[in-house]
């Protein structure tokens, strides 16, 4: 199976999600970052259409349905309720775990599908973490803490054994643009401001393939 990436934002203590939805006013400029990097095709391939990105059924079903399936992507959403591979009328593909779901990827996407985003939930980056296919996480680093019913697994700083934050040039270089560096800040309704900065974190190991 093909390497994974984890791609998500936390709360200074790892918090990802409130009642479904996350936690903080929603950031714009995040949200299109999301966008570019779960979409853009790095190196660009001549055979690769489109990158997927993976979310649980709770996840999928917080997105909007104007939203879903997420566009220029390949929609995989597990649900313990599927027995066998589905792929539904909208073009996503359900499956029953995360396993099944890349090996049908693998066995029936092949070249088509270029990299693989696992997006959330909670459930299912735990699931991802728990394969060695899981190479890195692009983490957001919200910096003060909302509340909060979903965490994240890891704890992802440099007591993490295992993982390791990569340099602002390595991190470009594999996003495929110049990643804002340092503190960014955009302002709700309100005015007030959220902070929150951009983070990649690679597993230290042996690599797959």
């Amino acid at each position: 199976m093909r390497e994974l990436t984890l791609i998500l934002a936390t709360t200074p203590k790892m918090g990802i999600g409130l009642a479904g939805t996350l936690p903080w006013p929603s950031l714009k400029k995040e949200m299109a970052y999301f966008a570019r990097v779960t979409k853009r095709l790095v190196p660009p391939s001549q055979s690769a259409q489109q990158n997927a990105v993976i979310m649980g059924r709770k996840t999928w079903d917080s997105i909007p349905p104007r939203f879903r399936p997420l566009p220029n992507r390949l929609n995989i959403v597990i649900s313990r309720s599927i027995n066998t591979i589905e792929k539904r009328e909208d073009q996503s593909l359900w499956a029953g775990s995360l396993e099944k779901a890349l090996q049908w990827v693998d066995e029936e996407e092949g070249d088509k599908v270029g990299r693989v985003f696992v997006i959330g939930g909670a459930e299912i980056y735990k699931a991802a973490l728990g394969l060695k296919e899981a190479r890195r996480v692009l983490l957001t680093r919200v910096e003060r803490e909302w509340e909060c019913d979903a965490f994240f697994p890891l704890e992802l700083t440099e007591r993490e054994e295992g993982w390791r934050r990569v340099g602002q040039e390595e991190m470009d270089g594999w996003v495929g643009e110049e990643v804002p560096k340092g503190r960014q800040v955009e302002k709700e309704g309100t005015g007030e401001e959220t902070g929150y900065e951009f983070e990649m974190w690679e597993r230290v190991g042996e690599r797959v393939g």
